[in-house]
Order: structure tokens, then sequence, then C-alpha cells
């Protein structure tokens, strides 16, 4: 009754903060007039000389790779520069051991004034004209990717079978909820902590159900997640100001705020902090659940307190676990900014304290304490209702005698 409760309380939280029709965001413009992204194959890479000469430059913006650009030659694959030989201008620190040939990659065509921008028409080894002007802007990674990607479903395919499918759906299913109602409700003006707990609310259902099936093992996980999920929600509200995490570190976040001033950046990261654990969450709480069941079966006359506590020594180990494999997650993502924070002369706790090392922090801790209290809160629902084998062959018996009867 309690998980039926919370499956309608999430619905109709879905349909008050759905955007309608004249709320969306206008979306903001990415490119200049006159800037277009189109796709190359590199032929020819940086020369190691000149990436010696700007290493070695006395120029700090050369050495900062702000203006000593390396110059790579390319092949353009759609139009405007279509089979047209073109140079790239490429930062550096990108270029020294990032690009080799045959790499695709996206660039910026920027037609300069007065100039004559080329024609998809030229013959392929022809140079653009002066007037086209190549910056590197990212790699293309769509076809490795996507063959990873079909390399993953085969292996889930092939291992986990049925339920390795069943969980991808699920994920399917909790992005297409981030996509199409967390991002455009925020971006509407909702409160993104209220539209964070109902998206998290209802990636929880596809994610355990799909992946488990339907059963009160299942719904024990689910019950312990909600749990885990609204401590996590109470502590990331109550410690994220006084801890000052505003949100505003990092690019992404001050870009965001320059294009659409009318969002909360400290609500937009605690909104973050609520979803990252919520993987972890689902992890822990089935385990548990399903720990406690086989634990049932195995001690059939055990008392719900045996349970409890035999579980609880499985939860222990799965708490000891995870505590570092957030720590260490965060750790390898974070890798290139903590050499950077290493760098500055300064002490290990104002370092620690700092920025987006904070913010990581945080993150961490918040989900972890969420995780942690996850845990003992789903062994005890399961305990409770994981009944012994004697005690569902008498309910069988009952139902089936009540049959009989007509």
């Amino acid at each position: 009754m309690l998980t039926v409760l919370l499956l309608l309380a999430t619905a109709i939280g879905v349909l008050l903060l759905w955007p309608g029709p004249g709320t969306e965001t206008e979306s903001s413009e990415f490119l200049a007039p006159g800037v277009e992204i189109v796709p190359v194959t590199v032929t020819a890479a940086a020369d190691p000389a000149d990436l010696a000469e700007i290493e070695g430059s006395e120029d700090p913006a050369d050495a900062a790779g702000l203006e000593g650009m390396v110059v790579v030659e390319a092949v353009g694959r759609a139009a405007p520069i279509k089979d047209v030989t073109v140079s790239v201008e490429v930062p550096p620190e990108v270029a020294a051991d990032g690009l080799h040939v045959g790499d695709r990659i996206r660039v910026l065509s920027v037609a300069e004034a007065g100039g004559e921008e080329s024609s998809g028409e030229e013959s392929s080894g022809e140079q653009a004209g002066p007037g086209q002007v190549m910056y590197y802007f990212d790699h293309d990674r769509s076809l490795p990717l996507g063959l990873l990607l079909v390399a993953y479903l085969l292996l889930v395919a092939l291992v986990a079978r049925g339920s390795g499918l069943r969980a991808m759906a699920g994920l399917a299913a909790g992005v297409a909820i981030v996509l199409w109602f967390m991002l455009p409700a925020i971006f509407a003006g909702e409160n993104a902590i209220l539209v964070a707990l109902v998206a998290a609310s209802a990636m929880i259902f596809p994610c355990v159900y799909f992946a488990h099936g339907i059963s009160v093992r299942t719904t024990t996980a689910v019950l312990g997640t909600f749990g885990g999920v609204a401590v996590t929600v109470v502590i990331a509200m109550a410690a994220g100001r006084p801890t000052g995490m505003t949100g505003a570190d990092g690019e992404a976040a001050q870009i965001l705020y320059s294009t659409h001033p009318h969002l909360s950046l400290p609500a937009v990261f605690l909104a973050g902090v609520i979803i990252s654990g919520l993987g972890a969450l689902n992890d822990v709480t089935i385990t548990q659940a399903s720990s406690a069941w086989e634990l049932r079966a195995a001690m059939p006359e055990a008392s719900r307190l045996e349970v409890f506590t035999a579980t609880m020594r499985i939860g222990r180990d799965h708490i000891a676990s995870t505590v570092y494999t957030l720590a260490y997650a965060y750790i390898g993502s974070a890798l290139p900014l903590l050499m950077y924070a290493s760098t500055i002369n300064r002490s290990l706790m104002d370092t620690l304290t700092s920025g987006e090392i904070a913010a990581e922090i945080f993150r961490t801790l918040i989900a972890s304490i969420g995780l942690v209290l996850a845990i003992p809160l789903t062994t005890a629902i399961a305990a409770l209702l994981a009944s012994r084998p004697t005690e569902r062959r008498s309910r069988r018996q009952q139902l089936q005698e009540r049959l009989a009867r007509f």
C-alpha cells in the first residue's frame, strides 16, 4: 500500500511540475553568425618541432597555448568543405598527444570578412580559400562511442541475459525522465530541488522493477531507496548553505548562469547531488533485500531480529566497500584538477575546501550518508516482510481452503 501511495504521489508531482507548452525556455545561440561546425579527418598531424618551439617559447601566451597554435592538415567530410584539404589550428595541449592521422574531429569554420568561403564543389586536395579559417573544436566521438555501446549491450545480453536487458531498459527510462522532464522543468523556473526529488522518485520504479521484476523483495528495495533519497534531500538542504555550496564553480555553471540568470545555481547543484547518489542507493538496497530473503530461506526458524542481525553483517561489508568506491570514483574523474591544485603553494586544508574540489567532496559525503542510512532501513523492512517458509505454506493452504469452499 505504501508503494502505491508513493507511486501516486510521484505521478501527481510529475503532472504538477511538467513544463507546459508555454513555459519552454528559449535556447541561446551557441555559435556566432558566420560560424559553423563541420567534420574533418586529419591527414597530417602536427610536426614535433612545432610543439617543441611552442614549449620553449619565452612568450607567456605561447607557453599557455593561448596564441601558440599548432597547424594540422585535414580533409572535410561535409559541406561546405567536403573533400577539400584545409589547415586547422589546434591548441598545443590537444596536438601534443591527442591528435593523430586518421582522427575524426570537428572544427569551427569561420568566414572572415571580405574572404571567399570554400565551396563543396572544389576538388579533392585543393586548399581552402584565404577567407576560410578553421579552428579545432572537439573530437568526433560518435562512431567509437557507438561501437562501445553496442559491445556493452551485447555483453550484457550474453552474461546477464534478460535481467541485464531489462536493466538497460530501466536505465533508458531514467535518462528519458532526466531529458524530457527534469531539465525542462528546471529551465521553466520550477524549484530545482523539488524537481530532482520527483525525478528521482520517478526513476526508482523503472530502474528496480524492470531489472528485478515485481515482488515483495524488490518492493522492499524500492522503499529502502526512497528512504535513502529522503535522507539525502534533507541533509543536502541542511548542509548546502553552511558549507557555502554556491554551485557557481566551474565554467559550465558560469555559462549557464550567463544565459539563464533566473536559475538558482545552489539549487541546481543540490539537485545534482540528489541524482548522483541514486544509482549507488539502488545497488545497496536491492543487495540487502536479496540477502535478507536468502538468509530467511537458509534459516527458516530464525526470528526477525536474527535475520536483521545476519543481514546487517553483510550490509556493513557493503558500507565499507561503497565508502571508498565513491571516493575513488571522484579521485579518478578529477585527477587533472587534483594535480593542478597540488602545484599551488597552499595548505592541504585550503586545497580540499576550495572551489570544485569542495563541491565534489560535499557531493560524495552527502551521497555516502544517504547510502549508509539506507542499508539498515532496507534491512529492517526486509526482515519484517521476509516470512518463514512455513508461514508461506500456511497462507497457501488457507487460500486453497477458501477457494475450495466456493
